[in-house]
C-alpha cells in the first residue's frame, strides 16, 4: 500500500513538472520567430530591433571575445558593428536544437553565418567566400506571456581539418 502511494505520488510530481506538449510547441514556435526576426532586423542594418527581444540584464559575449552586460550596451554594440564592419552583410540563423531546461528556460544553438564579410577588427581574418560561420547559444527564458534572450554566446567555429 505505501510503494503504491509513493509510485502515485512520484507520477504526479513528475506530470506537473512537465511541459504539455501545445505549450512547448508554441514556446518553441515563439523562440523561433524571435530568431527569425533577429536575422531580418540585422539584414535591415537596425541593431535596435535586433536587440528588442534582449532581457534588461543580458549578458552577452561575441566571437571577438567582448564581454557586455545589458540591453542598452547589446543594442549599441550591433548599432555600431551594422554600421561598420558588417555593413551590408546579411544573417542566416539555422536553429540546430531547442532545449527546455524548465517550461520557462530554453537553452537554444543556432548555426549562424555572416554573409558578405568584407572586413573585420584588426587580427581579425576575412574568410576568403565573405561567409563568417559561428556558433550562437542564446538561453531564452520567459517572463509572463514573452520570452527574451537572457544570455547570448557567440563563438567561431573552426574548420575541419
Amino acid at each position: 500500500m505505501l510503494k503504491r502511494a509513493c509510485l502515485t505520488v512520484a507520477v504526479m510530481v513528475v506530470s506537473l513538472s512537465a511541459e504539455p506538449p501545445a505549450q512547448s510547441a508554441s514556446a518553441e514556435a515563439q523562440i523561433r520567430n524571435i530568431v527569425a526576426a533577429q536575422a531580418a532586423a540585422w539584414n535591415r542594418g537596425d541593431g535596435a530591433a535586433y536587440a528588442k527581444d534582449v532581457g534588461a540584464d543580458v549578458s552577452f559575449t561575441n566571437l571577438f571575445g567582448m564581454v557586455l552586460y545589458g540591453a542598452p550596451e547589446f543594442a549599441k554594440r550591433h548599432s555600431q558593428i551594422l554600421a561598420t564592419f558588417y555593413k551590408g552583410t546579411t544573417k542566416v540563423q539555422q536553429v540546430r536544437r531547442i532545449r527546455f531546461v524548465t517550461p520557462d528556460v530554453a537553452i537554444v544553438d543556432i548555426d549562424n553565418e555572416i554573409r558578405g564579410v568584407k572586413s573585420l577588427p584588426p587580427g581579425i581574418a576575412v574568410p576568403p567566400d565573405g561567409v563568417l560561420k559561428t556558433q550562437l547559444m542564446e538561453v531564452f527564458v520567459r517572463h509572463g506571456d514573452r520570452w527574451v534572450v537572457e544570455a547570448y554566446h557567440n563563438v567561431d567555429t573552426k574548420p575541419a581539418n
